[in-house]
């Protein structure tokens, strides 16, 4: 069964968001709160808003498989109720919020502040970017001489740095059970959001070149160098999607955004019919390194498309059908679930994409007949034999010769949902390799929707579908086989790490 999806991670929503806040801001501008008290009745309206949207239409309220949804859901809005008295101004509600999704512990639901740029508060930091690099924080890049890049942050305040990372940065956002999360968000201890719920350091240990430095930290406004290093920090450089060849028959294919525009829909396609064309250019390449640097999900069509072209449909198909063969999707068909569906098979027949349309309409028909019988669910059932487990070497009928290349996937820490259908389909094959870092992960519930709260202020997210029977758990991760330390995560870093791989692999034979 192929599942085209539309599949963000919890920082692809926040780019969502921002991306398209200003929609909402002329509204917001016009209801503003204008006093501390109007600010935490303010948050208190959209927080139960949230709350029965969630309840109304998220899968997990009438899951049989999930009984402690209902129970999760409450919870977490209490726990986002506790710190309603004390919201006073925007930063207030925006870290109020950030309690309600983390309480929630799914990056596809919850809700986000979507505030005007007059409300969000300043950020601010002290002049150096950390990044997570596995056992610790080390600092990325530095302004000034100290704290020297590559130094590592052993304590804060008397606060070891982990206790501090949870603190200060897993209360309010990401989930501290996933290894990729602490890859992505613990760099944050060093960035003020505003949270007025949280003190920032004032004064930190660090370990470099075996000396011991405290460094008092002078927090101030960011600067131009702020937002190039909280990009790279975590995702080094991230080279645009297509296929290059930096080395002599080594081929590398970037794929850093599985929710691409128009042009990058045509790269795409051009890509991966390049590979089509002219598969001799892969099976006789040195190696093929998937870069997926800078990914936070999107639509899985575009990973399972490439992936038919290198190693071949039936192969793909027949491999993924033996991985979770009894997966089934459980579409919510809530009113509002159904028409944002229906709406979906106009959006992709304006981007010429006729297969989505079609997957959309079938799906937007199910979830309306569901509806029309008043049926919770429409069940979108996996049919069809069920293919044996293939073993190593296995013979799979198809008419491409068989792909042998070493492939090497460079996984960055946020990678989750459509950038882990992804990690499915790669992994499948026994030429494949992780590097990187590990990954994020996805509970069962897909297909996000979302939608604005009347205030203007913040939106709710709403997941559309749920996995039954899927063979990867909610919560299950990817480990790479070679994780890279390195502080920075250069395109030169990357390429040594494979060739070093090959080199020991051929050293091996």
């Amino acid at each position: 069964m192929k599942h085209i999806a539309h599949h963000f991670t919890y920082t692809a929503i926040a780019a969502l968001f921002a991306a398209t806040s200003l929609t909402g801001n002329a509204q917001a501008q016009n209801s503003v709160p204008a006093t501390p008290a109007a600010w935490s009745d303010t948050f208190k309206k959209d927080l139960d808003l949230a709350y029965q949207e969630t309840l109304e239409n998220h899968p997990g309220t009438h899951d049989p498989h999930k009984p402690e949804f209902r129970k999760n859901l409450e919870a977490a809005r209490n726990n986002a109720l506790a710190l309603a008295d004390q919201v006073k101004d925007a930063a207030g509600y925006q870290a109020a919020f950030n309690r309600f999704n983390v309480s929630l512990h799914d990056g596809h639901a919850g809700a986000q502040a979507t505030l005007p740029p007059s409300l969000a508060p300043g950020l601010r930091w002290p002049g150096f970017m950390t990044v997570w690099r596995g056992d610790g924080l080390y600092v990325y890049a530095s302004e000034s001489e100290q704290p020297a890049v590559g130094a590592k942050l052993v304590s804060c305040d008397g606060k070891q740095i982990k206790d501090l990372v949870m603190e200060n940065v897993f209360s309010y956002k990401g989930r501290s059970d996933e290894a990729g999360h602490w890859w992505y968000f613990a760099r944050q201890l060093m960035i003020d959001y505003g949270n007025p719920f949280i003190q920032m350091p004032k004064q930190c240990v660090f370990s470099h070149q075996g000396k011991t430095l405290t460094h008092a930290l002078s927090w101030q406004p960011v600067t131009t160098n702020f937002e190039t290093w909280r990009t790279r920090s975590h995702n080094g450089e991230i080279l645009p999607t297509g296929l290059t060849e930096p080395k002599k028959n080594l081929l590398w294919v970037a794929m850093p955004n599985f929710q691409p525009d128009q042009a990058e829909r045509e790269t795409f396609n051009k890509m991966t019919q390049e590979i089509a064309d002219h598969r001799d250019r892969a099976l006789h390449a040195q190696a093929i390194v998937i870069d997926l640097r800078g990914n936070q999900g999107g639509s899985s069509e575009w990973s399972e498309n490439f992936a038919e072209a290198l190693w071949g449909k039936s192969r793909v198909d027949r491999l993924m059908a033996a991985y979770s063969p009894n997966t089934d999707v459980w579409w919510r068909a809530s009113r509002d679930n159904t028409s944002y569906v229906q709406s979906l098979v106009t959006i992709f027949a304006g981007e010429n994409r006729a297969d989505t349309a079609a997957w959309a309409k079938r799906h937007a028909d199910g979830m309306q007949a569901a509806l029309d019988k008043g049926d919770k669910f429409y069940i979108e059932s996996s049919t069809g034999p069920k293919a044996p487990a293939p073993t190593p070497g296995d013979a799979v009928p198809d008419n491409t010769v068989e792909l042998k290349t070493p492939v090497y996937v460079i996984v960055p820490g946020q990678c989750a949902s459509a950038c882990l259908d992804a990690l499915d389909v790669f992994t499948r094959f026994d030429n494949t390799k992780l590097i990187g870092a590990p990954s994020s992960a996805d509970s069962t519930y897909m297909e996000i929707r979302i939608k604005a709260l009347p205030s203007g202020l913040a939106r709710v997210v709403i997941p559309n579908k749920v996995y039954v029977n899927r063979a990867r758990a909610a919560g299950q991760i990817y480990t790479p086989a070679i994780t890279v330390t390195d502080i920075a995560w250069s395109t030169e870093n990357f390429l040594k790490v494979v060739e070093a791989d090959l080199l020991k692999s051929r050293q091996a034979r």
